[in-house]
């Protein structure tokens, strides 16, 4: 009976033991057979399998909220969906990752055990409800990341992003650690419900620097204005389908514990924080909508538009009400989407067996593969927030949270900015469609297909049925207040 006590207790960490467990299984299968391109090719499927197995689980876990480890690794409706969103990032990127793999002759199996790894650190981090957990979940998100980014060795630019990613990354944890020892320090507690009730009278001048240090982590973490400084290069310098899971799955997690650590944590200091989220949100999607204009790259134009979109997200957590946290969690659901199909598209932009990268390699991509630029169209449309596609409904719910909490000239900025970064999105689509085609790109493997088509026909149809996606976010966003 102690013994079933015990197992019904791991009951809320099922999904991050199937993902350990996952990853182990798939390190000592890649080591034990031959290595050969298809046994690696094997391995890497079969790790988008154990992510889908994790979903799986997570889906089927009993409603309700759950704490173990002394309550610093917590449950609840929030950590379920963006747990379920943080996997769909990742399984995504591992599909793009296939056909590239073997293209360009980089099978290796450990890739995607490092992809396990590295979600298995997102799914820690989502429920992390004191700092050290947060920390944990940081880091076991970020190692990986690092070796992934410098994956491709014989890349003097993927070794030049995996370095500049670790070193900066590094760097980002050592202020955000400084930041949780100084709230430990003047609140006397790690766990996120004690430093609440520390704050419910107000902030020293001590925690408030804490408060800062810590967004300061979570900013590195996003990409967000003025802690961006490493995207472009490394979105540049990564391999593409690594270049999709950054801008995808760890956004997700870092979003999930800015929000979480934010609004359980510092209630009762809400002006506080409130004044430095809406800088940072302001300052990425200003940087977002003028910094990309210029870009001839497409990699480094995602780069500057996935730090605007982070601006938009954190207009949502600016608001700080659970209308505020809804629109965030749409935000992040539709921005996934949004991503994964749009990098299906740059990893398909292959001409005589080597990837292409410049946006003007595009050219009269409407001949040449008619479905793709019209693909392509409708992404870019919705990164722009045109109606009726889902990224226009994302960004209205979060501006209807900010003008609901008197946040008027934070919503009149980002209303601004979307008009201003429109433009690039709109300057590709006019290259695809009115300019004279160039030659065509090779034909489009089944996985990246399958993906563009799944996140292609949600952004055009979330307007016809968005009830699914809203009402479970509204549910999510209610369980962290």
């Amino acid at each position: 009976m102690n013994q079933l006590t015990q197992l019904h207790g791991l009951l809320p960490i099922l999904p991050e033991l199937v993902l350990a467990g996952g990853a182990m299984l798939m390190l000592l299968v890649g080591v034990s057979v031959h290595q050969s391109e298809r046994s690696s090719s094997i391995v890497n499927g079969w790790c988008v399998g154990v992510l889908a197995l994790a979903a799986l689980v997570v889906v089927l876990m009993p409603a309700g909220r759950y704490a173990v480890f002394e309550g610093s690794f917590v449950v609840d409706d929030y950590a379920r969906f963006l747990k379920l969103l943080a996997l769909a990032g990742s399984g995504g990127a591992l599909m793009l990752s296939l056909s590239w793999l073997t293209l360009e002759k980089q099978q290796r199996f450990e890739y995607g055990v490092l992809f396990l790894l590295s979600t298995l650190g997102m799914m820690m981090l989502i429920s992390a409800a004191d700092l050290i957990a947060l920390y944990l979940g940081l880091e076991l998100m970020s190692l990986p990341l690092y070796v992934v980014a410098a994956s491709h060795r014989d890349n003097v630019r993927s070794s030049e992003a995996g370095l500049k990613y670790f070193v900066l990354g590094a760097l980002s944890s050592g202020m955000l650690l400084y930041g949780a020892s100084l709230i430990y320090g003047f609140t006397g507690t790690i766990n996120f419900a004690g430093i609440a009730k520390a704050t419910g009278h107000g902030a020293s001048i001590g925690l408030i620097f804490g408060l800062v240090f810590l967004f300061v982590g979570f900013c590195f973490k996003i990409s967000a204005v003025p802690f961006h400084m490493w995207t472009p290069d490394v979105y540049e310098g990564a391999p593409t389908p690594v270049t999709a899971f950054f801008a995808a799955a760890p956004k997700v997690a870092g979003i999930a514990i800015f929000v979480r650590a934010t609004v359980m944590a510092f209630p009762g200091i809400t002006h506080e924080w409130q004044q430095i989220v809406v800088f940072v949100s302001i300052a990425s999607m200003v940087l977002g909508a003028f910094a990309a204009i210029g870009q001839r790259n497409i990699k480094r134009l995602m780069a500057y538009s996935s730090i605007g979109h982070m601006g938009f997200a954190l207009v949502g957590l600016a608001a700080g009400t659970p209308e505020g946290v809804q629109g965030v969690l749409v935000y992040m659901t539709i921005y996934v989407a949004m991503t994964l199909g749009t990098f299906a598209v740059i990893l398909s932009m292959r001409r005589d067996g080597a990837l292409v990268e410049n946006i003007s390699d595009l050219a009269g991509l409407a001949r040449t593969h008619p479905t793709m630029a019209f693909f392509l169209a409708m992404l870019l449309f919705s990164l722009a927030g045109i109606p009726p596609l889902a990224g226009f409904f994302a960004k209205f719910y979060v501006f209807l949270a900010a003008i609901k909490a008197g946040l008027y000239i934070l919503a009149v900025i980002g209303v601004i900015t979307s008009v201003v970064g429109a433009y690039y999105y709109l300057a590709i689509v006019k290259i695809m469609y009115f300019d004279e085609p160039v030659s065509g790109f090779q034909r489009m493997p089944g996985s990246l297909r399958l993906v563009l088509g799944v996140s292609g026909l949600l952004v055009m149809l979330f307007f016809a049925y968005p009830a699914p996606i809203v009402d479970a976010a509204t549910v999510a966003a209610k369980s962290l207040f």
